[in-house]
């Protein structure tokens, strides 16, 4: 991995961009974003919970997909799973007052479905409604404001066992949780997600296996995107019959791009590999909820892969009832050239034989992810213009870095506070274009369970000593601190 330069005097400035051409320092792009985005701007922080929560056996919860993917042999990194995480659910006291300290405004986080509905379908565990109960009430005294996501991952394992999302009941059984979970908490949440990146849960989950609950069919994958999608309308109908006003869905839209060392020359092949990947990670997901169908082109490479959604007649309707919003989460573009891949992990895109994902080492995360602002930018303002009129969030952006902590217990991390500016920069620059992006959360607020990768990659701005379970504000929460009352301040709020 090859990054730029870390400076050595201040902890939070940005690295040089050249020695002839210095970039703006993240102190300079505060001052810029701060001025910048409009008033009202929401200012947040995001996680999951399977991700933080541990108590996996506790309190009445049933066990997920997760649960059961990640005490799997060789499924995530070194073993580990998400039965302690971060412990969250016995400290949530503690992590809501570390929210209040860095000023934010609102908190994301997801509702575990086997904590309310350990079966996934039937009796509701009232044990754990008391838990979000106590979470929201929490927060509102706190001052913040609870953005509540339904569904991150962690289906319920019988669920899985009757067929998973591949099985088109999963989505009346979400409706039914919805039901439970709107009916307890809906007098006090004002702002909903029905769904969080549901192509992680189809591709990831049902193609290449490499996510719970570790399936490899094509097939199966696509039967999933269409009942996800499904889940996302019933769900949306449930909350709007409990007087929900702010719904929508959150959704991982990485635009894919040909390889920077190209001479600019596009061919067929090249043009075919970006258009197979935007259709299956941006406009699967946005063209049937926002316009109800389906891109025909998807469709057909998902026929050459053998597959098929299974559209009953009224479905689209369902999912393409109004949003308020879309959450948009992005950390890096795909970088795709035509050819069949030589990687030995499959590829997570159906009929994708000749498409081959690039590596590049030009600024890249602990993750191997390449950090390039420009691309979100490009991506909001093609959002903006394919999608006119629809507000959008940003619910998740981040990086993984190796952070260390210092002899006097500080953590330092300038390149995620670098990461963070610029794209926030960018968020800056679209809304000024005129993009409708009405708010940030940045990913994630802790370190945590970090899916097939266990504890070893850490987004948080917040540090967590996985052995102590201990927290320390990293240079990048303090940064985002001040950023928030910067903007405040220079908008008149408090």
């Amino acid at each position: 991995m090859t990054t730029s330069p870390v400076p050595t005097t201040d902890p939070t400035a940005a690295p040089a961009a050249s020695a002839t051409t210095a970039a703006p320092g993240a102190d300079e792009l505060a001052a810029r974003i701060a001025t910048g985005l409009p008033a009202g701007f929401v200012w947040g922080a995001a996680t999951s919970a399977y991700q933080i929560e541990g108590g996996a056996r506790e309190g009445g919860r049933g066990p997920s997909i997760w649960d059961v993917f990640a005490r799997t042999p060789g499924m995530t990194a070194n073993g580990e799973n998400g039965d302690v995480a971060v412990d969250h659910l016995h400290r949530y006291r503690e992590d809501v007052a570390l929210m209040a300290g860095l000023g934010l405004g609102a908190y994301r986080f997801s509702i575990a479905w086997p904590r309310i509905v350990p079966t996934g379908s039937g009796a509701v565990n009232p044990e754990g409604l008391a838990f979000y109960d106590r979470l929201v009430d929490e927060l509102l005294t706190a001052g913040i404001d609870p953005w509540v996501t339904l569904y991150h991952w962690d289906l319920p394992q019988p669920l899985q066992d009757a067929g998973g999302w591949p099985n088109r009941d999963t989505a009346l059984r979400f409706a039914d949780y919805a039901e439970r979970v709107a009916g307890a908490l809906g007098d006090r949440v004002r702002h909903w997600s029905t769904l969080n990146e549901p192509w992680c849960s189809a591709f990831e989950g049902y193609l290449t296996g490499r996510h719970a609950p570790g399936v490899r069919d094509a097939g199966a994958a696509v039967r999933a995107v269409h009942h996800l999608l499904l889940a996302h309308g019933l769900g949306a109908a449930v909350l709007r019959g409990h007087g929900a006003a702010d719904v929508g869905i959150t959704l991982n839209l990485i635009p894919a791009e040909p390889p920077p060392d190209t001479d600019g020359a596009s061919t067929a092949g090249a043009d075919d590999a970006v258009r197979l990947v935007d259709g299956q990670q941006i406009r699967l997901w946005l063209d049937p909820v926002l316009r109800g169908t389906y891109p025909s082109d998807v469709i057909a490479d998902f026929a050459r892969a053998g597959a098929e959604l299974p559209v009953h007649d009224g479905d689209l309707a369902v999912i393409s009832q109004p949003v308020d919003w879309i959450g948009v989460n992005y950390y890096a573009p795909h970088i795709v050239a035509p050819g069949p891949d030589p990687s030995p992990k499959p590829t997570p895109f159906a009929g994708a034989e000749n498409v081959t994902r690039v590596p590049t080492s030009e600024d890249v995360t602990a993750l191997g992810w390449p950090v390039r602002p420009r691309s979100f930018l490009a991506l909001l303002r093609r959002l903006g213009a394919d999608y006119p009129g629809v507000p959008f969030h940003i619910h998740e952006n981040g990086a993984a870095y190796d952070d260390e902590v210092s002899p006097d217990g500080t953590v330092h991390d300038p390149l995620r506070v670098r990461y963070l500016a610029g794209h926030l920069d960018a968020v800056r620059q679209a809304a000024q274009d005129g993009v409708d992006v009405r708010g940030y959360f940045v990913w994630s607020l802790l370190d945590n369970f970090e899916w097939a990768e266990g504890y070893r990659m850490r987004f948080g701005i917040v540090h967590v000593d996985f052995e102590t379970l201990v927290r320390t504000p990293k240079s990048s929460g303090l940064w985002y601190s001040r950023l928030i009352r910067e903007h405040r301040a220079a908008n008149g709020e408090r």
